[in-house]
């Protein structure tokens, strides 16, 4: 099974050759760091909402339940599902989901394994960046060879009532979804140094699934190793064409797979590139969309 660290699996019940999942949007407040609270929205009382885990040919239910002052939906990023189900209902015949009221959002998973995300597509400017987004995993029920998998996703944040490089306060803090100007950064809802490590073996094939659907693009960087860039937006890359890289360019909008051997034991860090994103507040120190992987 797929590891999103410091985000919830979501569980589902299973009737009839179905399984049922249920999604709760509503407001919530986020600590991406200790004693540091956003006021955004989410799912299920996390932002970035919980991951949701299935394989090719399952079908599911999902009963998204809107709790939040306006309408929303859900749009199943990367998902070849049925019109009616991609949740865009300015344009398709998906319903809005109003205040109050929910929509069961209903397909099977014709897609290959691989990553995918999900978010809100009603007020996509105010609803995706208040946090109405999340993971969707199809996973591989054939395979043997990753012993460590893991999904991040990467967000901005404009906190209000933040000074320029100075200390972040503890409290709770409105955000600004409007804004371009970004002065907090996440991997899966926390700021470093709160983002949990991820441990792995000596000898582990290590799986990193890493998606982005706000605004800013997250070029993810890795110390000690190569990687070999194995999917792209949840489709597999053919054998011959994959790459050894250290850097992806992880857009709006995309996920991809990469895969590295773990031969080299120590404390390693997994970074955004760009310099003010692995800052909190632009303070002095190491901050924001920065984690590690760990192993002796």
């Amino acid at each position: 099974m797929v590891i999103t660290p410091d985000i919830p699996t979501l569980k589902h019940t299973f009737r009839n050759g179905i399984k049922f999942f249920e999604l709760i949007a509503e407001p919530v407040n986020q600590e991406i760091l200790p004693g540091v609270f956003i006021k955004g929205w989410g799912y299920n009382g996390s932002i970035p909402g919980p991951t949701i885990q299935g394989y090719p040919g399952d079908y599911i239910s999902i009963r998204v339940i809107n709790h939040l002052p306006e309408a929303t939906s859900v749009h199943w990023h990367g998902l070849n599902v049925p019109n009616v189900m991609d949740g865009v209902p300015e344009v398709e015949p998906s319903p809005r989901i109003e205040p109050g009221h929910y929509f069961d959002y209903h397909f099977r998973i014709t897609n290959p394994p691989g990553t995918h995300m999900y978010h809100a597509h009603v007020n996509v400017a105010k609803q995706d960046m208040l946090g109405l987004l999340g993971g969707f995993v199809i996973l591989d029920p054939e395979e043997m060879n990753v012993n460590k998998d893991y999904l991040l996703l990467m967000q901005e944040w404009s906190l209000k009532g933040l000074e320029m490089g100075k200390k972040v306060e503890q409290g709770q803090y409105n955000l600004d979804p409007f804004s371009m100007d970004f002065n907090m950064f996440t991997i899966n809802g926390k700021s470093f140094p709160a983002t949990t490590p991820m441990p792995v073996e000596y000898g582990d094939i290590v799986r990193l699934r890493m998606g982005a659907i706000q605004i800013d693009h997250h070029p993810m960087h890795i110390h000690g190793h190569q990687f070999l860039v194995e999917k792209a937006d949840g489709n597999p890359i053919a054998e011959d064409n994959r790459i050894l890289k250290n850097t992806i360019l992880v857009a709006a909008g995309e996920t991809w797979d990469v895969l590295f051997e773990a031969n080299n034991p120590g404390i390693w860090p997994l970074h955004c590139h760009i310099s003010h994103h692995v800052s909190n507040n632009f303070t002095d120190g190491t901050g924001g969309m920065f984690t590690t992987l760990v192993y002796r």
